[in-house]
């Protein structure tokens, strides 16, 4: 790889801040780096850029005073090469205009100076757009998503060729630009997985009642047909209609890949995933392979990560997951969001100030119906001056301006401890008063906030205070039935996430999109 050399042009720019007047005021320097590559380089007419109507590529040529860049064969190659194989990102190589930029390069010995300058051109323009579209998705999700408290990552596309230039190995350096999770390296895989299987004929399958052991039905030899092509089930020269004990373990196994209840049972779920064609499933990875690029790129050392569809919790510390934890989530209706933050305090006996929308939509029906439910749920009204309001003085004209507390205890929805992060959305981790959604399959059951199973044990994990805060510290708390909030002192992030496909040990793994997500994503991308 050629060497390049990077330099600095010093703009002039003065300081927004408030100073007192001086008679002489000197600017404040801002130094821009200039690109000068090694080698011939051709002039670049700023008027070739106008077509391209783009802001960042102008500014990249200003900063190589109108010059050609990329005289290096090899930097060429390897700029190419990551084009021509932007599909394992779940991109379109055909954004990057590889046909164009493969007839420039094979007749490169022979094109004339503008012709150089437009394929250098065409080729920055190029490499800007796949560099965003590594680091930050082709959309962006601040304007499909309402729930969603995300940083975008940062990305000056300029300074990223700029210090790429400069590197001993550019392959390296984008190499960088990718996801770094561990979900997103199994999501590419799992694209390739995907990728091995034949093009399926399937058509779909309908089930009037549900089929277990030694059942007969004449549309388990579709299904079995199904459990090999997925495999699932080991390819046999002749099927029955007869659901045998080969068929239904390998049911079993389907089931746990798609996070079913692995009965054996084949019912409506199960059908329901059954009828997914090859096709639905590759557009599914391309839509969480986008979605992870929205994600942030570094998690922390250590950090609480929830897979929303999965329903589950995880804690990793140091890449090593600690612990796991069972979690309900929102419904389809109040979804949970997805976002980024940190954990900042552990709650004892917490009360619950109720949001507005349940508010709106659950309380004030039911005290309408019933002003006892006040009293059934230990729950006490405040009007705007932190006044208490009787159940008797209650007023449906003022509803919506009262204010409502649930006390701590047994009964409060966010049961005995809640882990509380700063977001916009006023949502949490916390307890439950029905631990029985627990032994749900599907758990998209609660007003947007993530419940967790045995949160004391995450909390006291969290705390990592033996003295003060061990389990028996804990519940001696609990039992005083007051309020406690205990700061969390180590740097522990949270991530809410949402993913619906990966692949562990070579083999496809799809959860349910509870939030009928992924086809509308996909549909977008390819817009």
């Amino acid at each position: 790889m050629n060497k390049f050399l990077l330099f600095l042009l010093v703009f002039t720019v003065f300081s927004c801040e408030k100073e007192p007047k001086k008679k002489s005021s000197a600017p404040i320097p801002k130094l821009i780096p200039v690109i000068i590559a090694d080698g011939k380089a051709v002039e670049i007419d700023s008027l070739s850029l106008k077509p391209f109507d783009s802001k960042v590529l102008k500014e990249f040529y200003l900063l190589s005073a109108f010059k050609s860049v990329w005289q290096s064969k090899n930097d060429r190659k390897i700029i190419l090469s990551q084009l021509l194989n932007s599909d394992e990102e779940g991109l379109n190589p055909a954004n990057y205009n590889v046909n164009k930029l493969q007839k420039f390069e094979k007749n490169y010995a022979i094109l004339k100076d503008k012709e150089r300058a437009n394929y250098d051109i065409l080729l920055t323009h190029s490499l800007q757009k796949y560099i965003k579209h590594l680091s930050n998705g082709q959309l962006n999700p601040w304007n499909l998503y309402k729930n969603w408290d995300l940083k975008r990552n940062a990305l000056d596309v300029n300074e990223t060729i700029a210090t790429m230039i400069k590197s001993d190995s550019l392959t390296f350096k984008i190499e960088q630009l990718k996801p770094n999770p561990l979900v997103y390296k199994s999501l590419k895989k799992a694209l390739k997985i995907i990728n091995s299987f034949p093009n399926d004929d399937f058509t779909s399958i309908v089930l009037a009642n549900k089929i277990v052991l030694n059942d007969t039905n004449p549309s388990l030899i579709a299904i079995k047909k199904r459990l090999i092509y997925w495999k699932d089930m080991e390819p046999k020269d002749s099927l029955s209609n007869i659901y045998d004990s080969e068929a239904n373990d390998a049911m079993k196994k389907f089931q746990i890949r798609h996070g079913l209840a692995a009965d054996g049972v084949i019912g409506k779920a199960t059908v329901d995933a059954l009828n997914f064609s090859k096709k639905r499933r590759k557009e599914q990875i391309v839509a969480n392979l986008e979605r992870w690029k929205w994600f942030p790129k570094e998690m922390g050392n250590e950090y609480v990560i929830v897979n929303i569809p999965d329903y589950k919790l995880i804690l990793v510390k140091d890449g090593d997951t600690i612990r796991t934890h069972k979690v309900v989530v929102g419904r389809d209706k109040r979804p949970t969001p997805v976002l980024s933050s940190k954990l900042s305090n552990v709650v004892l006996n917490p009360t619950w100030t109720v949001p507005p929308t349940i508010i709106r939509e659950d309380v004030i029906p039911a005290i309408s119906r019933n002003r006892n439910y006040l009293a059934q749920t230990n729950m006490t009204v405040y009007d705007r001056n932190g006044k208490e309001v009787s159940a008797k003085d209650w007023k449906l004209s003022n509803a919506n301006g009262y204010r409502y507390v649930q006390s701590p205890g047994t009964f409060n929805s966010l049961g005995m401890v809640k882990l509380m992060f700063p977001n916009h959305f006023s949502i949490y981790l916390h307890d439950t008063n029905h631990r029985d959604f627990f032994g749900k399959q599907k758990r998209s059951l609660s007003s947007g906030c993530v419940r967790v199973e045995n949160p004391l044990k995450l909390a006291e994990y969290i705390l990592a205070d033996e003295v003060n805060w061990n389990i028996e510290k804990i519940t001696e708390t609990l039992e005083s039935k007051k309020t406690k909030y205990i700061k969390i002192k180590d740097d522990v992030k949270v991530h809410i996430l949402y993913w619906t496909a990966w692949s562990e040990n070579n083999k496809l793994i799809f959860r349910d999109d509870i939030y009928n997500l992924d086809t509308d994503l996909y549909q977008k991308l390819g817009k």
